[in-house]
């Protein structure tokens, strides 16, 4: 009778956890992750071209963030603006958070990437008459980026178990709708193996692509 129980709770909360995920953890994810790329790529220019005073602020963001826990920043967006009078929604609080956050990690990997690209690339665009921009655009940066692909590429991956902290800001997640009906059924063991499994597909679909990224870029380097 027990284990009946228990796999009609497995099939019946499995859409309950599932939908949240499709509406709110994976939107969650690639918004927060293209803003923080823009961030990112930003912050990593800015570094190498050793802009005055820019640059300092960006070493400040980096550190920052990277030196504070992601919890803590969510707090302080959600909880904390408040108190000073900006009141912001859950899920945009979140992207906020999370695009700053992982700009700052993205920053250092794309500043990486750049500075591995040897320096005769950009001396050979200046060669055949480009400009120092026309040079990053179109030669440094796209090998930049095949190189960096991986490592964004998991990045990308952590930062969709990284959205289970969502739920401490009342964004309706996968990892909330499941605390909510644990409450319900009393079932924690079974019900957050369940959202585990689907974390864990998820992820293994994200690293599927990551892995057909990188095979379709490296035929493209080779060309």
């Amino acid at each position: 009778m027990e284990g009946s129980r228990i796999i009609e709770i497995i099939i019946s909360s499995f859409p309950k956890i599932l939908i949240p995920g499709l509406v709110y953890t994976i939107p969650l994810t690639i918004i927060s992750f293209a803003i923080a790329l823009i961030l990112a790529m930003i912050t990593a220019i800015v570094q190498i071209q050793k802009i005055p005073v820019l640059k300092y602020l960006a070493r400040f963001y980096i550190w920052a963030v990277r030196g504070t826990p992601l919890l803590v920043q969510l707090f302080v967006v959600f909880y904390g603006l408040p108190n000073i009078g900006i009141l912001i929604d859950p899920f945009p609080a979140a992207i906020i958070v999370f695009s700053i956050n992982e700009g700052a990690y993205a920053a250092e990997t794309i500043r990486a990437a750049i500075e591995s690209v040897p320096v005769g690339q950009l001396e050979a665009g200046y060669c055949v008459g480009m400009t120092y921009w026309q040079t990053m655009r179109r030669i440094i940066i796209p090998q930049a980026l095949r190189t960096a692909f991986p490592m964004l590429g998991n990045e990308m991956i952590s930062m969709v178990k990284d959205t289970s902290l969502a739920a401490n800001i009342t964004v309706m997640e996968m990892f909330m709708a499941t605390q909510r009906i644990v409450a319900r059924t009393y079932e924690p063991l079974v019900l957050y193996c369940e959202v585990g499994v689907i974390y864990l597909i998820f992820c293994t679909v994200l690293t599927w692509i990551q892995h057909r990224g990188e095979k379709r870029l490296n035929r493209y380097g080779r060309r």
